[in-house]
């Protein structure tokens, strides 16, 4: 009797299976081509532009690749749990890295518009903040995952909920992270700064160090910083940190469906969900940003800094030079009095 007729039934609900289906060869090696592809060019990019906050994503597009060559594999023993661990943990966790370096775009975005005060997390926190969360979801479904690789019954439902959980804490952090970045745009077009935590920079400084908390006063009156927002490509960026972060909260979605569903699960049990829901969805976030890169963001800024310090610098030199006319006039005249009259006259 071989090990075949000792298997249960791929549709027996009272199993658990590492599939439920016989995974596609053709799909897995279309995603494996096209993962590869737009992670070749971001780390082409990343080296080029030197936007080192992109490491996250680039290696967020490697696990993704080595998870469909995980699927390849497993299409020739789909009861190994070697394959099948290393392409559910690896897809699975592939996007909390991409998050990582969204999170960071969005800090850029504020930086490049001097906008700190109207965001509802100082700049300073919010990176940490999200990227904090992003770390804690990541490690929650690799334990999950890790739990899982011991292969017993009871071992493989504790990683479930575990990576539920995960999933959970990445939808909370993503969806605040949407509603954080919803109204900073909105405050910034609308010039509505959130004054009691961040007065509004005084005029003519352009960092974003200097706003200070002892000011509470709202001000409506307060001019917007010497920043012309129609010269800046922050709006093209903002728009696909909305998109991109959308794609993947569908997806995290999907994800808690899923597990919740169990083993057995409608979604689970077939495979296209995975392709459309997943696949296809963390494919176009890579691909975007391949197409809109944050890099732009990043150059905008250094050149206006350069060109910040070139007029100070303009107009140190300018004030100098009238200075020291000035002195000069005083130097040749301003010891010089007419002659008095002679008191007999």
């Amino acid at each position: 009797m071989s090990d075949n007729d000792n298997r249960p039934s791929l549709d027996d609900p009272t199993q658990w299976l590492p599939y439920r289906y016989i995974p596609s060869n053709v799909a897995a090696i279309i995603f494996v081509v096209a993962f590869a592809a737009t992670t070749l060019l971001h780390t082409f990019q990343l080296l080029r532009k030197r936007t080192w906050y992109f490491i996250p994503l680039v290696i967020g597009g490697i696990f993704e690749t080595i998870g469909f060559i995980g699927r390849i594999i497993s299409r020739n023993d789909i009861w190994a749990l070697g394959p099948f661990i290393m392409q559910t943990l690896l897809i699975l966790v592939a996007p909390a890295l991409f998050a990582a370096s969204i999170y960071i775009i969005l800090g850029r975005i504020i930086l490049l518009v001097d906008g700190e005060r109207y965001s509802l997390v100082r700049k300073k926190w919010l990176t940490k903040f999200f990227v904090a969360g992003d770390v804690l979801s990541f490690f929650m479904q690799g334990a999950g995952g890790g739990i899982q690789s011991g292969g017993s019954l009871s071992a493989m439902h504790t990683g479930e909920k575990i990576i539920v959980g995960g999933l959970f804490v990445q939808l909370f952090f993503f969806v605040f992270f949407i509603i954080v970045a919803g109204v900073f745009h909105y405050r910034l077009v609308n010039d509505k700064p959130l004054t009691k935590q961040f007065p509004p920079t005084k005029r003519g400084h352009k960092s974003l160090n200097s706003t200070s908390s002892t000011s509470l006063v709202h001000d409506d009156a307060l001019p917007r910083a010497s920043v012309n927002l129609s010269e800046l490509p922050w709006k093209r960026h903002l728009y696909n940190l909305y998109f991109t972060s959308a794609l993947i909260v569908i997806r995290s979605l999907f994800r808690v469906i899923e597990y919740l569903q169990g083993n057995s699960g409608y979604l689970l049990s077939h495979e296209v969900f995975l392709y459309v829901f997943d696949a296809l969805l963390m494919l176009a976030v890579m691909v975007m940003f391949n197409w809109i890169h944050p890099s732009e963001v990043t150059e905008t800024y250094q050149k206006r800094q350069v060109d910040t310090r070139s007029t100070e610098l303009q107009q140190a030199h300018d004030g100098g030079e009238s200075g020291s006319g000035q002195r000069e006039k005083k130097r040749k005249f301003g010891a010089w009095t007419p002659s008095r009259p002679d008191a007999g006259a």
